[in-house]
């Protein structure tokens, strides 16, 4: 165990003193997708709104996704909580898709408050058919919220198409918002899922933070956390800078990074960050090694492709010795198989 790893174990257990020492109220970078430390850069917004808007507005099918960690889920808690404010709306929340088609119509009707132990498939369609009829009647809007959508299989995905055929004249009676990894979209893009991908309204996707976002998120964190940001700053800017370059702009990488390193400078004493603190937690926490993996991938490279000519000069040198007849390419081609034909 390194010493850093270490102190950061030792002092995770003087976490109310780490937040006195830098004026914090509560922790600033916190794991757990909690929405009031949303922080609403542009992307965030735009697929926020476009969840709302879908559901309020019932246009049926809602797609986001994202590479990990961009803070799909946090977007997700943030809308349920908008729903929750929503007296007219009840949602079944999945997020396990690896379920059977039987399953999943039982978590959905379970979440829904409706029984579902021991029915079939066709008594839980049925019965879940005859619950959204009610709804809609009453002008109620009833939503089907799915993460880590990228999961589901194409069986389930189907289940899902099917579902959303359950409209009236003017009005779809399930709003279904899909939420997942960009393999999400690799599968919709797929030739047996095109029906259920011609009936996506609306779509939007999540990409890392820029160098100036992740500025803005990092403040921000800390200003939710009671930082006076007018004050010295906690993070200086070369300090931020060494976040997006070893995070590289995910959100839950910052959260890590930042975290770690306020419990790092507060074991040294330091009120403020250092780019040399956030180096060691990226160590620690082995954010370096994709750009160690290819630099050996290329000195790997390298030794093959020097490898590989050594043994055609040998093979030519071979050729053109004065056993070997130069007689032109069939004499080439014999001789070649002749001698490497055993080895390939």
């Amino acid at each position: 165990m390194s010493a850093l790893h270490s102190t950061i174990c030792t002092v995770r257990i003087l976490d109310p003193m780490y937040k006195a020492f830098f004026n914090l109220t509560r922790n600033p970078f916190d794991l757990t997708p909690d929405p009031s430390c949303f922080v609403s850069t542009r992307r965030h917004n735009e697929a926020l709104a476009a969840l709302y808007y879908g559901v309020r507005w019932h246009k049926g099918f809602v797609v986001v996704t994202g590479e990990v960690g961009t803070g799909k889920t946090l977007l997700l808690r943030c809308l349920l909580r908008l729903l929750k404010d929503s007296k007219d709306i009840a949602y079944a929340y999945i997020f396990n898709g690896r379920l059977s088609p039987t399953e999943f119509l039982q978590y959905i009707l379970s979440d829904f408050g409706l029984p579902a132990s021991g029915k079939n498939k066709s008594e839980l369609l049925l019965d879940l058919g005859q619950f959204l009829v009610s709804r809609g009647a009453k002008k109620l809007t009833t939503v089907l919220i799915i993460d880590e959508a990228h999961h589901l299989s194409e069986d389930i995905l189907e289940e899902i198409r099917l579902l959303s055929n359950l409209e009236t004249v003017d009005d779809k009676l399930l709003q279904i918002v899909l939420v997942g990894q960009p393999e999400l979209d690799d599968k919709l893009d797929s030739l047996g899922l095109r029906q259920l991908k011609q009936r996506i309204a609306l779509r939007a996707q999540l990409v890392p933070l820029d160098a100036g976002d992740t500025t803005e998120y990092i403040e921000k964190r800390l200003q939710i956390a009671g930082a006076d940001l007018h004050a010295n700053p906690i993070f200086p800017a070369e300090t931020v800078a060494a976040v997006y370059q070893h995070s590289k702009g995910l959100p839950r990488l910052i959260n890590t990074i930042c975290e770690n390193a306020l419990i790092a400078a507060y074991a040294r004493q330091l009120h403020a960050v250092t780019a040399e603190i956030i180096a060691d937690v990226a160590r620690e926490f082995r954010l370096d090694t994709c750009g160690r993996d290819a630099e050996r991938t290329g000195r790997s490279a390298e030794i093959d492709v020097h490898h590989a000519t050594n043994i055609l000069l040998d093979i030519f040198s071979s050729l053109r010795s004065p056993g070997v007849k130069e007689s032109g390419l069939d004499t080439v081609v014999a001789a070649d198989r002749s001698e490497h034909e055993p080895h390939i």
